[in-house]
């Protein structure tokens, strides 16, 4: 594993030059912070821009011409439903993960023929750190205990739970064979039936 900060091009570029070709690239860096949109600054705007959106552009960047070269590649940008939907309280990561969307669906037109496909895949509330800080975050704020919050978040779900990450992963893994190659563009939500 090689630390890279996806917010700075030349560690994108140092961490690339480590590993050599990259026929798979899952760009899965993400932060989120909530706050409504009145009391949101530039700085926060900005940063969650970085990782969330500039942090895919600079890693595919580094991989596409190896992949083109070669006639293949699988790029998958782990987004979120925040994608396809909006959130409250989180505009700056909503307006992020749309562009990562819309990324995404771009390049996947320019390079469908070459062999390389790029999806995105759409997470809704799954059972990770981010969403664990979301909890605390909501418990403080609401006076809701843990377990309340929790729950909050688990009824967007239509099936009542948060998404396992084995489930976010199975995704990506199907979409990275060479058995999906007609796919590409496409946001596949894992959300238990929240978006459609």
């Amino acid at each position: 594993m090689c630390p890279v900060d996806v917010t700075d091009p030349s560690s994108v570029e140092r961490a690339f030059q480590s590993v050599g070709p990259v026929d798979i690239l899952i760009n899965n860096a993400g932060q989120v912070e909530s706050q409504p949109f009145a009391r949101t600054t530039l700085d926060q705007w900005n940063r969650l821009l970085q990782v969330n959106l500039t942090g895919s552009f600079l890693c595919t960047q580094q991989v596409l011409p190896g992949m083109t070269e070669r006639g293949f590649g699988r790029i998958v940008n782990i987004a979120s439903t925040a994608a396809l939907k909006g959130y409250a309280y989180v505009a700056a990561y909503c307006a992020a993960k749309h562009g990562v969307l819309g990324l995404t669906r771009a390049l996947a037109l320019e390079v469908a023929r070459k062999g390389i496909t790029v999806n995105a895949v759409c997470p809704g509330y799954t059972d990770t750190d981010i969403v664990a800080r979301a909890v605390e975050q909501i418990a403080s704020k609401t006076q809701r205990s843990p377990d309340e919050a929790r729950d909050a978040l688990a009824a967007a779900n239509p099936q009542g739970r948060l998404v396992r990450p084995g489930e976010v992963a199975q995704a990506v893994l199907w979409l990275c064979r060479r058995e999906s190659s007609s796919i590409t563009g496409q946001a596949i939500a894992v959300a238990g039936g929240e978006v459609m």
